[in-house]
């Protein structure tokens, strides 16, 4: 797929507090663009997340790694918030560019290793019987087949040592701590930066300003609720200043964070309420579909899939939904 978005063919710097850069980093794929952050530190820059490793995106960081507003100084940090491909896709070329540690927390590094090392042919395998579980229509499973997996496609591959990130770690940038946050849910232990002093927060995917982060249920992991860790790990957001400058992986730097909480957690129990009422008779995965998305094109199915089996699953969870085996498909049933 080729990407056309105007003004994203160079690299797309600006500053956003003194000592703070932002990099609009185009992707190949919705939503167009992730934010990549460089917070300058005693020696140099710690740059967070770097968008997928491809030609565009190596060219626009060659370019950034010279740029007058780097005022000459290294990259000696390469945090990365989280592995899906949009953040960790560049680290590994990174770090081979630069000589900078990559910062992982240590399940997100370790699922990144192990996407990069799993066979194509038997990731595709479990795939396509997950989405047969769920119904999925016969061009969506063609698609999985003849596409592959797309997570070899867009991640350079990683140096077998990383520096660990945990809760409560603190970093010293832009003359004062920044405190590490764990965020699950879209991912199952996403790294998010708060620096008390400057009221900024670095949201990752956890809170984005226009659209609910993908929340999805995944067959690696089936008796998982992910939408009930992001439900709980919007409450210790929830207590920051609704003041705080908010600056997400996706879309413009925002405040009222406190608002923002209460809206995504409104979103998603809205959601649940919908599929409890639309599920009174047995549903599949793929009948929920209608009820909780516009129409998807064929390579958006795997998306909503997940998403709705993730909303499904938190219902089961909580004693609101029965799911049993029937052939191929699983239905679900609301409770009385």
């Amino acid at each position: 797929m080729t990407l056309d978005v105007e003004g994203l063919t160079r690299c797309d710097v600006s500053e956003v507090v003194p000592g703070l850069l932002r990099v609009k980093v185009p992707l190949p794929f919705p939503p167009t663009t992730v934010n990549a952050w460089l917070l300058a530190g005693r020696n140099g820059w710690t740059l967070v997340d770097s968008g997928v490793d491809d030609e565009q995106t190596r060219a626009i960081f060659t370019e950034l790694l010279s740029h007058p507003m780097l005022e000459g100084r290294p990259i000696e940090r390469l945090l990365v918030t989280h592995f899906h491909p949009d953040h960790v896709g560049l680290a590994g070329w990174l770090q081979q560019q630069t000589g900078a540690p990559i910062h992982m927390s240590r399940i997100e590094w370790l699922q990144a290793r192990l996407l990069l090392n799993e066979r194509p042919v038997e990731i595709i395998q479990q795939l396509v019987e997950h989405a047969r579980r769920c119904a999925a229509p016969d061009d969506y499973l063609e698609l999985l087949t003849r596409r592959g997996p797309l997570f070899h496609k867009w991640v350079s591959p990683l140096p077998r040592c990383y520096h660990r990130v945990s809760e409560g770690d603190r970093f010293d940038l832009l003359g004062s701590p920044w405190q590490v946050m764990i965020a699950e849910g879209h991912a199952p232990e996403m790294v998010c930066l708060y620096n008390a002093e400057r009221q900024i927060l670095i949201a990752a995917d956890h809170i984005l300003p226009r659209i609910s982060p993908h929340i999805g249920a995944h067959p690696s992991d089936p008796l998982d609720d992910p939408l009930g860790a992001f439900l709980r790990s919007l409450v210790p957001f929830s207590k920051l200043p609704d003041e705080t400058l908010v600056l997400p992986s996706h879309g413009e730097p925002f405040h009222g964070l406190r608002g923002r909480v209460r809206d995504l957690a409104a979103h998603h129990e809205e959601r649940l309420e919908k599929l409890l009422a639309f599920c009174r008779e047995p549903r599949t995965v793929m009948d929920t579909l209608e009820i909780l998305f516009r129409p998807l094109p064929t390579e958006q199915i795997g998306f909503g899939l997940s998403e709705a089996l993730a909303h499904l699953r938190r219902l089961e969870v909580t004693g609101r939904m029965d799911r049993v085996l029937a052939g191929e498909h699983w239905l679900f049933t609301s409770r009385p």
